[in-house]
């Protein structure tokens, strides 16, 4: 699964996803994680209310089933969910690094269905029925 992070500086979450002028993306299983690339930005992203410079973010991410960041808009929040991405928001200035480790353990257990479901990004959907009848 790939998973976004908003960052100024690539070793933390401290970007709003608008204003990033970073994102970094990351693979990650229950055994590893690996950068896939990074993603910079340009031009004035501390523009409210002009939603064009979340286009090319938007489409940066279109692979992630989640996308972590330290703030967003309303706005930018409804379009990254509407792309079957899931929004989260870090805890102040927290290492991408730690945030993969917590994920891989969770990976490692039983995951909510929230991330379930985000794990199933860009898989198609199959269904077990001779197992529900047993």
């Amino acid at each position: 699964m790939k998973v976004a992070f908003a960052t100024q500086d690539g070793i933390r979450v401290n970007a709003h996803f608008g204003w990033a002028k970073t994102i970094a993306i990351y693979e990650v299983d229950q055994n590893e994680f690996r950068h896939w690339k990074t993603v910079e930005f340009s031009g004035d992203l501390e523009e409210d209310g002009n939603e064009d410079k979340l286009e090319p973010k938007l489409a940066a991410i279109r692979d992630c089933a989640i996308l972590y960041v330290a703030a967003i808009g309303a706005s930018g929040a409804a379009r990254v969910v509407a792309h079957k991405i899931h929004p989260v928001k870090a805890k102040d200035l927290e290492p991408i690094r730690e945030i993969l480790e917590k994920l891989q353990e969770v990976l490692r257990g039983t995951p909510p269905p929230w991330l379930r479901k985000a794990l199933l990004k860009g898989k198609e959907r199959t269904w077990d029925f001779e197992e529900e009848m047993e």
